[in-house]
């Protein structure tokens, strides 16, 4: 009964807050005193830690550049995905809430809690304490580093000391109800500061996948490393984070060339999938490529809806027999055809999976491996991960110039995560790289007759998201985006 009155009430303080009128909008409806060890642990045994939002909670999914839309599947689509596939400053109507921030927020007011009270536990070794807190540190540099990918700006060595991301909130109290935007600086330094005094207390070997494990730290610090373009110390990171993984449950890539196959152990029916959907991959806390769980709901986009598309130029990034192409369609949801028979929906799971995932840490070294001039390292990863997606005969590398690398690695990104909210996150990082600095990012709007009928052109206020007018209204004098 104690337990289950424990995970209630995380479970209350995690969802139950819709009503309160400031930034953190996470008052818990109910009591909950953390009093023991193992009180602060159960706090960690919590689905809705996992998920980072229900299936609107998605906004980077229709702004990636490897998707498009058509008619007349986009013209009924829900206004808020019509405002994020054109770019638009304003996402929200002034009475709504961001769903980007509806379920992060609460979890970092648990984290917070967590970290500020589990070393003055009843019970309890100073080991579990620290370990305790190490875990709430390294998913609250997640929870960070999310919200500053929707709200901060891209990060940039040379702004980032003037560059304003979100509110530094490092306390879990709900009274509070002023708040000031950090720099992208402060904030990052503040992420890799968690990282940092987090990893030497984390355990190898987590009893469950959902728990925070030494590994899933060391890629989380290598992928925020990524994005602040430190590649050697990322590379050094990711590296560190290979030799940890841990062995007290399955960690490895899926073969798709098996579990793809017809028949294969995901059960894969072209017939079926062609006019619907299959799950086919298992949820986050079930998939031995996580090594640290988080998903987010798509809408629909994975499965029943036809709106957000990918887009014939993404199409053409993948060979012929790449099985991460049987997670699309030509159709659409409940049969027919489109009018372009280049596009294609994703028609498999209903989540996507957002945490620390082995084949992203793959693509991470490569990435940093080729950027500090380990090409055959780069070349190894890519072909480990590729000869895993497709037959080896295609799954080989044979590029030895570093920027063609680079940009391989950048594509296969494109490949592995199509529709699954990567894309416009790397853009942002992106936009601060000399190699990929003068790209123009374009979405394309293709009429009922399969004819372009507009095509928006990114700009670069929007690579940040603002913040909704709600949240603007409510916290006084807290400055917006652009």
């Amino acid at each position: 009964m104690k337990n289950i009155q424990i995970l209630f009430i995380a479970f209350i303080i995690s969802v139950g807050t819709a009503c309160r009128k400031d930034f953190l909008d996470i008052e818990p409806k109910g009591k909950f005193i953390a009093r023991s060890i193992t009180d602060y642990d159960q706090l960690f045994q919590n689905t809705t830690l996992i998920n980072t939002g229900t299936s609107p909670a998605n906004a980077q999914v229709p702004m990636g550049d490897e998707v498009a839309v058509i008619d007349p599947f986009f013209v009924g689509a829900q206004l808020r995905t019509q405002r994020l596939f054109r770019w638009e400053d304003r996402v929200y109507n002034d009475d709504e809430d961001a769903f980007e921030m509806l379920a992060i927020m609460p979890q970092l007011y648990t984290y917070n809690k967590i970290i500020n009270e589990v070393m003055n536990a009843e019970g309890g070794t100073l080991e579990q304490k620290e370990a305790l807190r190490a875990e709430g540190r390294a998913n609250r540099a997640w929870a960070m580093f999310m919200l500053t990918n929707y709200y901060g700006a891209p990060y940039a060595e040379s702004s980032a000391n003037t560059d304003l991301s979100i509110p530094l909130l490092v306390n879990a109290d709900v009274s509070q109800n002023v708040f000031e935007r950090a720099t992208v600086s402060e904030i990052y330094n503040f992420i890799l500061q968690d990282l940092h005094e987090a990893i030497p207390h984390l355990p190898v070997n987590p009893p469950l996948r959902t728990r925070m494990s030494r590994a899933a730290a060391e890629a989380l610090l290598g992928k925020v490393l990524v994005f602040m373009g430190r590649y050697e110390d990322a590379f050094a990171a990711l590296d560190m984070s290979f030799g940890h993984l841990p062995t007290t449950f399955v960690t490895q890539l899926y073969d798709l060339n098996v579990t793809m196959a017809l028949g294969g152990t995901w059960g894969y029916d072209p017939n079926r999938a062609l006019a619907s959907f299959q799950s086919l991959y298992p949820p986050a806390w079930n998939n031995i490529e996580n090594l640290f769980p988080k998903q987010h709901g798509l809408a629909g986009w994975n499965s029943e809806l036809s709106d957000i598309l990918l887009s014939p130029e993404a199409l053409k990034l993948f060979s012929r027999n790449d099985q991460r192409l049987k997670f699309f369609t030509p159709q659409p949801s409940g049969g027919g055809a489109f009018a372009l028979n280049t596009l294609r929906r994703r028609n498999s799971g209903t989540q996507a999976q957002f945490g620390v995932r082995l084949a992203e840490m793959y693509l991470l070294r490569a990435e940093a491996a080729a950027r500090t001039g380990r090409l055959d390292k780069a070349v190894q990863d890519l072909e480990a991960l590729r000869s895993k997606r497709m037959p080896i005969a295609e799954a080989r590398v044979s590029l030895l110039d570093q920027s063609a690398l680079v940009k391989f690695v950048i594509e296969e990104r494109v490949r592995e995560f199509a529709l699954q909210g990567q894309r416009w996150f790397d853009m942002r990082r992106l936009s601060k790289d000399p190699l990929f600095s003068n790209t123009i990012y374009t979405h394309s709007y293709y009429g009922a007759n399969g004819v372009i009928k507009e095509q928006i052109t990114l700009r670069s206020e929007r690579l940040t998201m603002r913040f909704s007018e709600k949240v603007i209204a409510e916290n006084p004098g807290m400055k917006n985006n652009p």
